[in-house]
């Protein structure tokens, strides 16, 4: 587990939100004071995830490096292809001329403390003026005003006691959302294409220079040891949390940063809006997952809840249950998995590790939704499963072991060289070769006929170790799965034979169907008699996709019930 929380790193999943009694265990016994950011005086625009943009105690965690040589670095590409930076201002609803016209107010220290409230409140008025970014040139001065006055409350909230009062609180809350709360523009490039996250250039908000110090502010003033939460639920309520959500879909990462770091402060604040915070960020995933699949904010979310579920209280309540396996578990197979996946893992494992009795229904729903043809998105999923393996319980591996190899022996067996080549490093697991060494003989007849075929001419040395492996474990089990593997090959010609007979069989019968010829019941016992022992395995699956597609007759123009056909169907059989 120890490499799996480097990978992660140390961001908000770290820091777990008590959601039980007193008795909640927690993997963290003291939690880091909070910081705030200051916004850089120069005109500079870090790039997303830079230090100076993000909240000290809120580091996204790390991707892995198996991807590394999957993506392009700048270096790599030439100016006249890259996709130029977009910077626009949000919809706004921006204030009237006259509003616009600031004149800069007293500083705190200037004025006798009587007197700070009713400054704090005319700064505050000043601050709700909404100025229009996209013309750099308009109002340049009202608008270092308003910077200037947000930047004083935030040093006035942030280095004096007992300066919060009642009344500020809906002051607080409306300027708030007079500067943040508005519609997210549609995502689309410079030229109008949809906007593809993995590949364009995230938008940067140009009213940024405004925005980043109305969440710093906001962040302090519910940080402040003097900020009293009974008060302030009756300005931060549920629709509050629904508009702050909403932003989350926002393009400019250093705005879902701070969103972040928002909400999951209020989650520990605020009591009594746990549950509905986290329905709606279920309903948020709901629609991702099975209408739009586009949403910017999926990783930041699942952030939040990677510390949310270091909270839960023991045993696990059914509703958390449920998320893990309709919410959580649904996420991978959306396309744009590579966006989140990292955040969306360490909530797999945190679940696991909170419940080694959930361990079969994630093996067996990342087997369900496990890619056929995306290669990317496999070796993702095998990262998983490994992260996975070292939280597994040696009982419970019990229960997978099967299905999960298949799997695996296909990955090892698979063309692309990015897919075998990371499912042979799971044999570099010491707890995993473990496991495998505890049920060798379920697991050795599973993984043989790939290892041995790639043996014969893989490039990877990484075979040779596991095959070494498998021989010092049970040499006598291991001649007797090369035993068979070279029987099987040598009646594979006659198998075939067989296959083609039968398949030959079925194509006369349609044949003669069609030109309306009827079959006597004596013919239609099958001439070549099949038993499920000589089918293959690809004609076994075939077999049962057929059977589950349950396809009837295009040219009969009435439907029948099942129980009709069934019975008619036994009728026809001989006795």
């Amino acid at each position: 587990m120890k490499g799996f929380r480097q990978r992660v790193g140390a961001g908000l999943v770290g820091q777990p939100v008590n959601n039980g009694g007193p008795g909640t265990p927690t993997k963290q016994g003291q939690q880091m004071a909070p910081s705030v950011v200051i916004s850089p005086s120069a005109p500079h625009v870090p790039p997303p995830g830079a230090a100076e943009t993000m909240p000290g105690d809120l580091a996204p965690p790390r991707k892995s490096h198996v991807f590394d040589r999957l993506q392009t670095t700048p270096k790599d590409m030439s100016e006249g292809i890259r996709t130029p930076k977009r910077q626009h201002s949000s919809r706004f609803d921006i204030s009237d001329q006259r509003q616009r016209e600031l004149e800069k107010l007293q500083g705190f220290h200037e004025v006798p403390p009587n007197r700070r409230q009713e400054l704090f409140m005319q700064k505050i008025d000043q601050c709700n003026i909404i100025f229009d970014f996209n013309d750099p040139t308009a109002d340049m001065k009202s608008k270092e005003i308003k910077r200037l006055a947000l930047h004083e409350l935030l040093d006035y909230i942030a280095n004096n006691r007992s300066v919060i009062t009642e009344p500020m609180y809906p002051r607080v809350v409306e300027m708030f959302a007079k500067n943040l709360f508005r519609p997210i523009p549609p995502p689309v490039t410079p030229q109008g294409e949809a906007f593809d996250p993995e590949e364009d250039e995230p938008v940067l908000e140009v009213a940024w220079p405004h925005i980043q110090v109305v969440y710093e502010f906001f962040l302090r003033f519910i940080e402040s040891q003097d900020f009293n939460t009974n008060i302030a639920k009756q300005y931060i309520d549920h629709h509050f949390v629904l508009q702050l959500l909403e932003l989350f879909d926002s393009e400019d990462p250093r705005e879902r940063d701070f969103l972040k770091t928002t909400l999951h402060r209020i989650y520990g604040k605020f009591l009594n809006l746990r549950s509905y915070i986290r329905r709606s960020i279920n309903n948020v995933f709901f629609q991702f997952t099975y209408e739009t699949e586009r949403f910017n904010g999926i990783a930041e979310l699942l952030e939040i809840l990677g510390s949310i579920i270091n909270g839960f209280a023991l045993p696990l309540k059914e509703e958390h249950k449920l998320f893990l396996t309709r919410v959580l578990l649904p996420l991978h197979k959306v396309k744009s998995l590579s966006m989140y996946h990292p955040q969306l893992a360490y909530c797999i494992v945190q679940f696991l590790e909170k419940d080694s009795s959930l361990t079969e229904d994630v093996v067996l729903g990342l087997l369900r939704y496990w890619p056929k043809t995306n290669s990317t998105k496999e070796v993702m999923y095998l990262n998983e499963v490994e992260d996975i393996f070292e939280v597994m319980d040696p009982a419970e591996f019990a229960k997978v072991q099967v299905p999960l190899f298949q799997q695996l022996a296909k990955s090892v067996a698979s063309p692309h060289f990015q897919v075998a080549e990371r499912a042979l490093y799971f044999w570099n697991n010491e707890y995993f070769c473990n496991l495998v060494s505890d049920n060798v003989e379920i697991i050795l007849p599973i993984m043989f006929p790939p290892l041995y075929e790639n043996s014969k001419g893989h490039w990877n040395s990484m075979v040779y170790n596991a095959m070494k492996m498998f021989m010092e474990i049970n040499p006598q089990l291991f001649d007797e799965c090369s035993h068979e593997y070279n029987e099987r090959q040598n009646s594979a010609e006659e198998r075939e034979l067989g296959r083609q007979q039968r398949w030959e069989k079925v194509l006369e019968r349609a044949k003669d169907r069609k030109n309306g010829v009827t079959v006597p019941p004596q013919c239609q016992v099958a001439e070549i008699p099949v038993h499920l022992d000589d089918i293959d395995q690809v004609a076994h699956e075939s077999q049962k996709r057929l059977h589950a597609l349950k396809l009837d007759d295009s040219s009969s123009t009435e439907r029948r019930p099942r129980e009709s056909t069934a019975s008619s169907v036994s009728t026809e059989r001989p006795e």
